[in-house]
């Protein structure tokens, strides 16, 4: 039986969400240019969103670029725009066909006018499609997301719009970057490393972490199954006991 096969539909993961990482290395170890490592990571976020599609996945959220990304050497990052914005138009015939919404989170505004106006053009034209949501972090991160909520909260608590007594995990929840989407079921992160980045902090509380040594140029879609596979073979808690869940 493939691996595919194997995957239960009941038990899929409402929201997956990916840390690509690798493509760097990826391209270093063929002796080849950093950004050729970019370009062939597009072609696994293809094919993990469609997978993911076929599959019935309904939120999937990919880590597209950091705050901290803005830090590598100018050449990359303009390359890396370049690309987003190649990918974007070159992508949206897959989410049409796929039947899948794009939405983005993060400090959208600092990208560069031609990439953010792009973003929002296939925002635009994929916003009624409802078999999956597909969420591009870009020039995000947590921290600078949880900083945003406080400041937006303390704000309100000072004009007498909330109490500090109402304000719980749903208020909270309605002001972050991802106050459409459900709690991350499924954390993947490739290439061997084995941390979170500022990907999410809140929203991977009760996650499951799944971390791999396969670089993201390599992976493909019997990766992401193997991926779904351990996660189904996990006991899921939230704090509870085994016996609780019986």
């Amino acid at each position: 039986m493939s691996l595919k096969n194997q995957i239960l539909k009941d038990k899929l993961p409402n929201h997956i969400a990916i840390i690509m990482d690798g493509n760097g290395r990826w391209a270093k170890q063929k002796g080849l240019m950093r950004v050729i490592g970019h370009e062939n990571g597009t072609k696994s976020v293809r094919e993990t969103v469609e997978a993911s599609a076929e599959l019935g996945i309904k939120n999937l959220t990919l880590y597209a670029f950091s705050t901290e990304n803005w830090k590598r050497p100018k050449l990359e990052v303009q390359t890396l725009m370049k690309l987003l914005v190649r990918s974007l138009k070159k992508e949206i015939k897959t989410l049409q066909d796929n039947n899948i919404k794009l939405s983005a989170i993060g400090c959208l505004n600092d990208l560069p006018k031609k990439a953010y106006e792009e973003l929002l053009d296939v925002i635009e034209k994929t916003k009624n499609n409802t078999n999956m949501t597909l969420t591009l972090a870009l020039s995000y991160g947590s921290r600078e997301e949880i900083v945003k909520v406080i400041k937006e909260l303390s704000l309100k608590v000072k004009n007498n719009i909330i109490s500090t007594e109402s304000i719980d995990e749903s208020i909270i929840n309605k002001h972050l970057y991802t106050q459409d989407l459900p709690d991350v079921d499924l954390l993947i992160r490739t290439s061997g490393e084995q941390r979170i980045s500022n990907f999410l902090l809140w929203q991977i509380a009760y996650a499951e972490l799944y971390f791999t040594d396969i670089l993201w140029p390599d992976f493909k879609k019997e990766n992401l199954y193997k991926a779904l596979l351990d996660y189904q073979n996990r006991e899921r808690r939230f704090g509870k006991t085994s016996e609780q869940l019986i």
